[in-house]
């Protein structure tokens, strides 16, 4: 058994950054050494790759499983793909019990969000911060054994920020997440900033937002790279895995760390809602297969009510916001009424699955919160509509 000062050094050591032989944006914070005990050792491993389309796409995903199995040939692994296009970290930590939690304890986590909490959610780095530490804290509560990679994909806003000499917000987020609970980190997106701008790349070959062939292998090799510096020499046969110590204080107290889907049973529903598959065919707008046959929680027509008491600091929606999206009234134990409207920019053409948190940062306790449909609608929406996956609370 360690004594606590061998402890205390040992999360020192691994809160410290080290840029790997080769690419200076590959961080070894760690050994990842929990991980590779689990796949040499006992020969088994679930290793689950979470984020927006980047990793749900025939991408570097595939390109890592296919490392992975070729460096350990005896071990048995379950990948679990986690990507849901669209998604960022603050959807990423409430669908995480669901997608990847309820799948059995994770030994290895790769996990993006930095170009879908830029572009899509535009969050602030508060959001970023509360998404990304809620995914890291509930995945070692989880297994306080596994390891987690971050890897930041690249969009052409990010490279325009380090041209500024500017850290992006997500990544800038990110990178506090992955320094206070010593997790190794992949910057692709300075990677390809870097390689364009002195001539060796160009956005084209890479192949964009959603990366071609030949930057799914830049990204996958930037992995290797990472588990080359991690796993060198020979390991003890005799090694057991041991439990990374969780700081007492998270970086944000309200980090989706407890986040969680609610029962919409519990709800106290008006009689315009109804629950079940929406005719899809009859809506406008493109749908994604996984949503289309999910029942929904749906109301078309304004003044329909929804009320609900919840115990935490957060209530919201993972809901899908098509052409037709609504605006809807939120009122809290009482308090003055806020406005929040549903339409994206995306929502024009596609039902696109989005977060919006209807009530953030409340005290911890027990809360009322009434949501309550608009007539009034954004000036491109072509209805009132609120169509709910999961009712969410964190805490």
């Amino acid at each position: 058994m360690k004594s606590a000062p061998c402890i205390v050094i040992a999360a020192f050591l691994a809160c410290l950054a080290v840029p790997a032989r080769g690419d200076p944006n590959v961080v070894k914070r760690g050994t990842l050494e929990n991980a590779r005990i689990r796949f040499q050792n006992e020969k088994r491993g679930h290793v689950a790759f979470l984020g927006g389309s980047i990793t749900e796409m025939d991408g570097y995903r595939p390109l890592v499983m296919e490392g992975l199995k070729a460096r350990f040939p005896e071990t048995e692994f379950t990948f679990t793909n986690a990507g849901v296009a669209s998604t960022c970290s603050t959807t990423g930590a409430f669908r995480l019990k669901e997608d990847v939690l309820d799948k059995g304890p994770v030994d290895l986590l790769l996990v993006e969000f930095a170009v879908n909490d830029d572009q899509d959610a535009h969050h602030s780095k508060a959001e970023c911060v509360r998404g990304m530490e809620g995914i890291v804290r509930q995945v070692r509560r989880h297994n306080p054994r596994a390891d987690i990679v971050i890897v930041y994909f690249v969009n052409e806003h990010l490279m325009d920020q380090y041209r500024k000499r500017e850290t992006p917000v997500p990544i800038a987020a990110h990178e506090e997440v992955a320094a206070h609970y010593g997790l190794s980190t992949i910057n692709l997106a300075r990677t390809v900033t870097d390689r364009i701008d002195a001539k060796e790349l160009t956005w084209g070959k890479f192949g964009g937002v959603h990366p071609a062939p030949f930057g799914n292998r830049l990204a996958a090799d930037r992995v290797q790279e990472l588990f080359d510096a991690c796993w060198k020499g020979d390991l003890q046969r005799e090694v057991a895995p041991g439990a990374y110590p969780m700081p007492a204080k998270p970086l944000d107290p309200l980090s989706y760390a407890e986040a969680r889907y609610l029962d919409p049973k519990d709800a106290k529903l008006s009689s315009g809602w109804k629950l079940g598959v929406p005719d899809w065919a009859a809506l406008p707008g493109g749908k994604r297969d996984r949503f289309t046959r999910l029942p929904i929680l749906e109301a078309t027509g304004p003044r329909e009510t929804l009320a609900i008491e919840f115990t935490g600091t957060a209530l919201g929606a993972y809901l899908l916001a098509g052409p037709d999206a609504g605006m809807v009234e939120v009122q809290v134990d009482g308090d003055p009424a806020k406005k929040i409207d549903l339409w994206h920019p995306f929502s024009a053409g596609l039902h696109y699955p989005r977060t919006l948190l209807w009530a953030d940062g409340l005290k911890p306790g027990r809360h009322l919160v009434v949501v309550t449909v608009l007539a009034e609608k954004n000036a491109k929406s072509t209805g009132t509509a609120v169509r709910i996956v999961h009712l969410v609370a964190n805490g």
